[in-house]
């Protein structure tokens, strides 16, 4: 059941459960006079971001992100923007379940995945987050993924954003 203004449980962020775990699938929508509308959301492509190094320091685990491409949905548009920026994901209490691969590496996708959600190819933004967390990512050139877990995540943007291109529904 929907009600207009609030978030529709089955359309607004198709959350689909299988194996007790959700997949966020879209971006945040509302109803509103019976149309959905999209809210405002950013997130970062993990398909092509280019990493520099990904260290580990007393359980402190630092993938430093040197180029990713963000993607803007504000309010109300259908049509998005695609931007850059660099950023710093943050896990601490991390435990590695495969070795530490080395940089400069570009990522062809993976799951993050925070207590029941999972962020498929995608990292939402802002992300900083307790409990459960495990993060799987595939890396161009490496043949197994890169798995780590931790109790704590947290990205942390730099710099400005620096705008791409307009992306056309």
């Amino acid at each position: 059941m929907s009600i207009p203004g609030m978030f529709s449980p089955t359309k607004a962020i198709k959350l689909f459960q299988a194996s007790q775990v959700l997949f966020v699938t879209t971006t945040p929508r509302v109803l509103q006079a019976n149309q959905e509308i999209d809210l405002d959301s950013t997130s970062i492509e993990l398909k092509g971001a280019e990493i520099s190094s990904i260290d580990l320091d007393q359980r402190c685990l630092r993938i430093q992100i040197a180029r990713a491409s963000l993607i803007k949905t504000l309010t109300g548009s259908t049509e998005r923007t695609r931007w850059w920026q660099a950023g710093v994901l943050r896990m601490e209490d991390a435990v590695l379940l495969s070795p530490l691969p080395v940089g400069p590496l570009v990522c062809t996708g993976g799951d993050l995945d925070e207590n029941i959600y999972t962020y498929r190819d995608m990292i939402p933004i802002p992300l900083a987050s307790r409990g459960h967390i495990r993060c799987e990512l595939h890396f161009e050139g490496e043949a197994s993924p890169f798995i780590v877990t931790a109790s704590t995540v947290k990205l942390e943007m730099l710099d400005t954003p620096k705008y791409l291109e307009h992306l056309r529904a």
